[in-house]
């Protein structure tokens, strides 16, 4: 293998690096918000919340049962098998996890818990605006680097290590290139490649993605790119995907804690952690006084009205 095919799979393999580096960290980022948002209250001490929620995430849902040998109750990962009831909900169910436990299961000893009301995932959506936002990322940065060497350098056979050496010193932000007296000037032209520079516009297409993907998981966001003073009702209009969505994967939760409740006699119940609820309940929107001084409005995305001006300062 020549010198010039190791350094173009070097290349290679750099570029797939990063871009694998990158779709791991906006995946592993949006898992980490969606599966953080819902608060459990009084779950049994053999239940772990955080397990529970990723097991949500990526399979949409989770049996809850009570186990006679560990005398303790437990969430794991389902595997659904028919008959089916009239709602289609499974009748038979098998209870498994990593290190072999198994356990088979009926609709008379167990609850399903739902990811969402239409029963699915959220891993596939989030791995699609992952995807979405390495690419942009990765626009971004190429693009941005494009300004810093927009020049094309065609040299001789004999200078081409040369030049890949000034480029790497360039591409290091070194303060000063150096050549040695052999230099030969007259065997290399310079193309300029004047690449336009777009990084901005990229940027704002992968925010605007980003915003989509929380509205997705119900997680507050202004989703548009509106440069001017958005009023109560423009805000209240964007918000109402993001509540929907939130409603959709809390009251899946809750219809199983009701099921459970009944069937364990237990008092297990989920809500948004704080911020997330209060979010729902207000929007705090910047306005103006009649003398023309900043407030606070607190709207409330219930009743679509302004409950009251905040004064500066206030809390």
């Amino acid at each position: 293998m020549g010198l010039r095919t190791k350094k173009r799979n070097s290349l290679f393999w750099d570029s797939a690096r990063k871009n694998r580096e990158s779709d791991i960290f906006y995946f592993k980022r949006l898992l980490e918000l969606s599966i953080s948002m819902f608060e459990w209250k009084n779950l049994p001490k053999g239940i772990d919340p955080v397990f529970l929620e990723r097991v949500l995430f990526a399979e949409g849902q989770a049996v809850f049962f009570y186990d006679d040998g560990l005398k303790d109750y437990l969430a794991l990962q389902v595997a659904t098998n028919g008959p089916f009831n009239v709602y289609r909900i499974p009748v038979g169910r098998r209870a498994y996890a990593v290190n072999g436990y198994q356990n088979n299961l009926t609709i008379k000893n167990s609850v399903i818990i739902y990811n969402n009301m239409i029963r699915t995932n959220s891993a596939d959506t989030v791995r699609l605006y992952s995807e979405r936002l390495w690419d942009l990322d990765r626009i971004v940065e190429i693009n941005a680097k494009a300004q810093k060497t927009p020049v094309l350098i065609k040299c001789g056979e004999t200078q081409r290590l040369t030049m890949e050496n000034v480029y790497k010193e360039w591409d290091g932000n070194q303060p000063v290139i150096a050549a040695d007296k052999g230099f030969d000037q007259g065997s290399l032209s310079v193309l300029k490649t004047d690449a336009p520079y777009v990084a901005d516009k990229i940027y704002e297409l992968k925010t605007k993605y980003w915003n989509e993907a929380l509205t997705y998981l119900g997680i507050s966001n202004v989703n548009t790119t509106k440069k001017e003073r958005m009023v109560t009702d423009e805000v209240i209009r964007n918000m109402g995907g993001t509540i929907a969505s939130r409603y959709s994967r809390l009251e899946a939760r809750r219809q199983a804690c009701e099921q459970i409740n009944e069937m364990f006699g237990l008092d297990i119940w989920v809500e948004y952690r704080a911020d997330y609820r209060e979010a729902d309940d207000e929007l705090m929107l910047t306005g103006e006084t009649e003398d023309g001084n900043p407030r606070l409005i607190v709207a409330d995305v219930n009743t679509n009205t302004n409950v009251r001006p905040k004064e500066r300062g206030e809390t």
